[in-house]
């Protein structure tokens, strides 16, 4: 963690080449392709000291990630306005959307999807608030997971119901959706918080409550008839397993 260190490089020293800009979903933004050739500068530009690069990243990140959801979040309302302005003017079938069990199933679906992840947005920040980054990590590891999850789903079912309307480009559904689909890689992939979620769970080890809720069945050992498998040994001994976590 103390093998990176973070260096301001002005845009026109020598050996900088900037090749071209990066695009997502096909829209360019402020991401760039660069080549780095034998570029020089002055010692004092580095941030913080040598080895802080790490540091001042993960800085960044915890209020990163809590921000970014908030973000995601603020777009699924969008996408649920959208939806309820776009229902009380459309009709099918000689009725207007609204009127229609399906459509407002959906929008309550959404607004109960909505208000959950906001409820773990704010316990994410509370946490990281009164306990530290560190300690809150998982909390924000489940609302980095959740909130671009629940924003997805709601955006890509406006969609669903504005019809082709929905990705053309008289309406911002579509980069609603090409925004949101990038947060659930950007400042980590999902699979990388919810290894870490997990393992924080696992570590808890096993218990009274879990072993008594899960049971045994006692047959397996007084018959023996699943001693082939596992060399005998379908269960762990005692109530904690050791584990590389």
């Amino acid at each position: 963690h103390q093998q990176q260190s973070m260096i301001l490089v002005p845009r026109d020293a020598p050996g900088v080449n900037i090749l071209r800009p990066l695009a997502v979903f096909g829209e360019e933004h402020d991401h760039a392709e660069i080549i780095f050739e034998n570029v020089r500068i002055p010692a004092s530009n580095m941030l913080l000291g040598e080895g802080k690069g790490f540091e001042i990243a993960q800085g960044r990140l915890g209020p990163g990630r809590i921000h970014h959801c908030m973000r995601s979040i603020g777009q699924a309302e969008l996408a649920l306005a959208a939806i309820v302005d776009r229902v009380h003017r459309r009709k099918a079938f000689g009725k207007i959307l609204a009127e229609k069990d399906t459509i407002r199933t959906a929008i309550a679906e959404a607004r109960i999807s909505l208000t959950k992840v906001r409820q773990l947005c704010y316990l994410a920040a509370v946490m990281a608030d009164e306990h530290g980054f560190k300690a809150a990590k998982s909390y924000i590891g489940m609302i980095k997971v959740a909130a671009p999850r629940a924003a997805i789903a709601i955006i890509d079912e406006a969609i669903q119901i504005h019809g082709a309307h929905g990705v053309s480009q008289d309406s911002g559904l579509s980069a609603l959706y090409a925004h949101v689909r990038s947060m659930s890689i950007g400042d980590g992939p999902d699979v990388v918080h919810l290894m870490l979620i997990a393992k924080e769970e696992l570590a808890k080890g096993g218990g009274a409550i879990g072993r008594a809720v899960s049971g045994t069945n006692a047959n397996v050992e007084k018959y023996g008839k699943f001693s082939h498998v596992e060399g005998g040994a379908l269960y762990v001994n005692g109530t904690q397993k050791a584990s590389k976590l």
